[in-house]
């Protein structure tokens, strides 16, 4: 009888609807983090091993040739680090690089714990968001032999890098690791160099529809794009990601409204007729915009490329 763990709300956030909610003060005693801060100018070598966000050591002998995602930031790092053949089994929610479709799905919210197990992976990489629930499952995985490195959740970019960092040393891949932080680290700077002396606008990001209508607030991951860009977050007086009023939106009368889901169909023309909205600047000025959830959410190589459709999407005459 197959037997799976069930993941919370948060693990849902984390793949890509809402993620990086975590609070920063939860970071400073992140051993995975410190690690990192200690090693950057190190060589990976074999063996390896490595402290996880949990307090656990990994340690592998080599460079592991069958690797198992539990998350689609995870994955997508894996795959732009060139190691396409080593994994071999991925979340149900992974759709990118297209080389996903390929591979062995072993859940989202829920993980056939037998199937991983019968994957013979040398090493699971799964994800802070879901450690409580993944707490029972470490053990019968553990026992079975297979290796789990939790990775950390990331409040912002210097994380984000740590992260790839770290997929990069526990794979041998850590100049591909290096590289692909570099190009982001670039990709950054000329984003930002193109918004250099720009005008501020007041923004507001929409990631669900009414009648509830969530946003994100200050410390979140969205919070500091927002601020990278210089972008004035209409909802950063409040903590996290939470549910605003329609009449809360009209009185901040942002310049932009950004929407980060694709489930209804013609939201764009759906936003301005909502009762009072036609008051609001954005919708005054057509300036309500629809960008790639997954590209400004996910903890990976994309995050960069994501900060400059954001920053398109709310500054396109800097980019033309």
């Amino acid at each position: 009888m197959k037997k799976y763990l069930k993941i919370g709300l948060s693990a849902l956030l984390a793949i890509g609807l809402l993620a990086a909610c975590n609070s920063k003060e939860t970071k400073n005693d992140n051993p995975a983090t410190e690690q990192q801060a200690t090693s950057q100018g190190e060589e990976a070598t074999f063996p390896l091993t490595m402290t996880d966000v949990t307090g656990k050591d990994i340690t592998l002998e080599a460079p592991p040739e069958r690797i198992i995602s539990l998350i689609p930031s995870n994955t997508e790092i894996l795959f732009g680090l060139g190691l396409n053949n080593e994994i071999v089994g991925v979340n149900d929610y992974d759709d990118y690089p297209a080389e996903t479709a390929d591979k062995e799905k072993v859940g989202s919210m829920e993980f056939n714990i037998e199937q991983i197990i019968a994957l013979t992976p040398d090493i699971v990489f799964a994800h802070e968001s879901s450690i409580a629930s993944l707490d029972g499952a470490l053990a019968q995985l553990e026992a079975a032999g297979v290796k789990v490195y939790v990775v950390a959740n990331a409040d912002n970019f210097n994380e984000t890098y740590t992260t790839i960092e770290q997929l990069g040393r526990a794979t041998g891949k850590l100049p591909e690791a290096r590289k692909m932080i570099a190009n982001m680290k670039a990709k950054v700077e000329e984003v930002e160099s193109k918004l250099a002396g720009v005008e501020p606008k007041k923004v507001f990001v929409e990631t669900s529809d009414e009648p509830e209508i969530y946003t994100p607030g200050k410390d979140t991951f969205m919070q500091e794009m927002l601020e990278m860009i210089h972008a004035d977050n209409i909802a950063a007086d409040t903590n996290g990601w939470y549910k605003i009023d329609a009449e809360q939106i009209i009185a901040k009368n942002p310049d932009v409204i950004v929407v980060t889901y694709n489930y209804v169909p013609d939201i764009l023309t759906k936003i301005p007729q909502r009762a009072g909205f036609d008051t609001i600047n954005a919708v005054k000025n057509k300036a309500i915009v629809q960008v790639d959830e997954n590209m400004i959410s996910r903890q990976g190589p994309r995050l960069a490329d994501g900060l400059e459709e954001l920053a398109k999407a709310i500054y396109p005459e800097a980019f033309e």
